[in-house]
């Protein structure tokens, strides 16, 4: 497919499917890759060389996108010419136009390209032209002198959407122009502890890179385009510089250890989820996240000098097939948080457009059945989210294993690696879970193709929060607790029809090799609360999103959770918690709904927001802010 009719067609058409929530790439079959099905899928199996699912009569047989939008392609696989830097996007038909200009790494703290000079693009190609053009008055990166420098550009489609924002290195002598060592992702600061932290960041080509902090050096063990590497031997809650080294460039910037664990010192952490593209055009959509916004949280978020962000899901579009798609939209989304997140960790999970499926249809103009991905392995949404991010590995293997695993001794659902997770800073613990976890989109479907669902916590991850839950409360240097999961336990605008509720029917569960599972969601909701509110006293609030808007809901023993008609066990609440919803950073927006808990949800509101978590010992208070108009949304004593 060209480059220049996709652009068009898949934009366009995602953003129609996702009212829906679906995904319909309109393409031709092509043979399935071949892999084992997953037992898990009782009644799908290979015909003809494509992978189906029999549903009685019907047949739906695997969708296979392919499309040359993807992230190599963006990146415009750049390479030096006498006059600047070449880009060739792989398709000679793409039509657009790049702007581009000089990135000044040690002019700013938060260092991003001032664009300066725009090219049309020519049968997929682009020269960006240095010599003349930026220098002088122009260069403000001393290049000419040194030899070398950065530029940063952006790639724009024939429609007018941005597709995504690149960096290249670049340096010069008597014979031109020729690549030079770039970072194109990062530096990050991730899983950061009081001694400790690691530094991760993606490089254009193989690189043998280091970093330099404390008067130490700490190197990559081999040349590779992915980098992390631990910095130890630091102090406790003491700010240090670190400078990366690759090529013959630096970058420096700070980061601040966490404090000794116990110690009780005062901090503030930050929260939002939903930052998928927005309407209103511009930087509200660089092809799958809203950028805007982000940016504006983050400049914010820095501004608090918070000591890490939490950010639940839904960080992109999603619900793709392409591999290449997904690391678009990731890139992109990184691209945003980059500036800010150089000095502080952002925690993040998934939701559910953090979907990567297999499509399977009956024809080319219905919707299909989607599954998770597999292999999974490889090839899952868990798979692909763990790729892109640097977080915590003390989360449960995955549901091999669990009384409905169909199999034993073999690989039949995702890992739980980096999806769940949980990190301690100071007194604070966050427990990070994935409440879209195997997810299956079509989930009215379930009992024809099996699947996880949105909103549900399944028997090995529940059976893992609740032992974390115990350690935690044991663990004296603890005093408080946040769990968080992309999904409401108590949705109240724009997903009561699903998240943990589904309109109170118990019926609705995950199926597995095509039989349900033992406990529907309204059950495994109440479990989820037990471990919670009954069994614990450290914690303090459930933190999600899903829903774009921003409310708070006091959780008690004087909440009615239940429909007045439920026939099933009930628990009751023993103590006072909140479930605060931040799904307002930049989604569009859903309006408030009537639920049994109703009265008890305060502070709604369709303002984007970033909440802050203010830690001083014992305390705790609660401060929500529009990082776009920085009026105060809302304010609560949590502790």
């Amino acid at each position: 497919m060209p480059l220049a009719m996709s652009n068009k067609t898949i934009l366009n058409k995602q953003k129609l499917i996702f009212i829906f929530s679906f995904l319909c790439v309109f393409t031709t079959f092509a043979c399935a890759q071949k892999v084992r099905v997953p037992v898990v899928h009782n009644n799908m199996d290979k015909k003809g060389g494509k992978l189906q699912i029999k549903a009685g009569d019907r047949i739906f047989v695997e969708r296979v996108t392919n499309t040359p939008l993807n992230l190599n392609n963006m990146r415009g696989n750049p390479s030096g010419t006498e006059n600047g830097i070449l880009l060739d996007f792989a398709d000679t038909t793409f039509s657009g136009k790049v702007f581009y200009g000089l990135l000044p790494y040690h002019d700013s703290k938060h260092p991003m390209p001032i664009y300066r000079r725009q090219l049309g693009l020519e049968k997929g190609k682009v020269e960006l032209i240095l010599a003349k053009s930026f220098e002088g008055r122009y260069d403000m990166i001393d290049w000419v002198s040194k030899g070398f420098g950065t530029l940063g550009y952006r790639v724009i489609s024939a429609e007018g959407e941005t597709l995504y924002d690149g960096i290249v290195g670049f340096k010069k002598d008597n014979s031109g122009f020729d690549l030079d060592a770039t970072i194109i992702e990062g530096p990050f600061v991730n899983l950061l502890t009081d001694k400790s932290a690691t530094i991760s960041f993606e490089t254009l080509e193989k690189e043998k890179t280091y970093v330099e902090i404390n008067g130490q050096k700490f190197e990559d063990n081999k040349s590779t385009t992915h980098h992390e590497i631990t910095v130890s031997g630091l102090e406790a809650n003491k700010e240090y510089e670190y400078k990366v080294f690759y090529g013959s460039m630096n970058q420096a910037y700070t980061l601040k250890t966490a404090p000794t664990p116990g110690s009780r010192t005062s901090f503030t952490f930050a929260y939002a989820s939903d930052s998928r593209s927005g309407n209103g055009g511009g930087e509200r959509d660089i092809y799958g996240a809203n950028s805007y916004i982000m940016k504006k949280i983050m400049a914010l978020a820095k501004m608090k000098n918070i000591s890490f962000m939490q950010f639940s899901g839904d960080l992109i579009n999603g619900y793709l097939s392409d591999r290449g798609m997904m690391d678009l939209q990731y890139a992109n989304w990184k691209r945003a948080i980059e500036p800010f997140a150089h000095y502080f960790p952002v925690y993040v999970s998934m939701g559910n457009h953090e979907a990567f499926v297999r499509v399977f249809a009956e024809n080319e103009r219905s919707f299909g059945l989607m599954v998770d991905r597999f292999p999974y392995e490889t090839e899952s949404a868990e798979a692909v989210f763990s790729s892109h991010f640097v977080l915590p590995k003390n989360g449960p293997e995955s549901e091999d294993g669990a009384i409905y695993d169909p199999e034993e001794d073999k690989v039949n659902f995702p890992s739980y690696e980096e999806n769940v997770f949980y990190y301690i800073h100071d007194n604070v613990a966050v427990i990070v879970l994935n409440s879209d976890y195997w997810y299956a989109p079509t989930t009215q479907a379930l009992s024809v193709m099996s699947g996880g669902m949105h909103g549900y916590l399944m028997d090995q991850q529940i059976a893992w929060l609740e032992k974390t839950m115990e350690s935690l409360e044991a663990n004296e240097n603890v005093d408080h607790i946040f769990v968080t999961q992309h999904t409401p336990a108590f949705p109240n605008g724009g997903h009561t029809q699903d998240d943990m509720w589904y309109k109170g029917n118990n019926q609705m569960r995950p199926f597995v090799a095509g039989k349900p599972v033992a406990k529907g969601i309204i059950e495994r909701r109440d479990e989820y609360l037990d471990i919670l509110v009954n069994k614990s006293k450290k914690v303090i609030a459930i933190l999600t999103g899903d829903e774009h808007n921003y409310a708070r809901t006091e959780l008690s023993d004087k909440t009615q959770i239940y429909l007045p008609n439920y026939l099933g066990d009930k628990i009751t609440l023993s103590r006072t918690i909140y479930q605060i919803n931040n799904g307002a950073a930049g989604a569009p927006y859903y309006a408030q709904e009537e639920t049994p808990w109703t009265p008890m949800v305060s502070g709604f509101t369709t303002q984007h927001a970033l909440v802050f978590f203010h830690i001083n010992g014992s305390s705790v208070e609660m401060e929500v802010i529009n990082p776009d108009t920085l009026e105060p949304v809302d304010k609560l004593k949590l502790r």
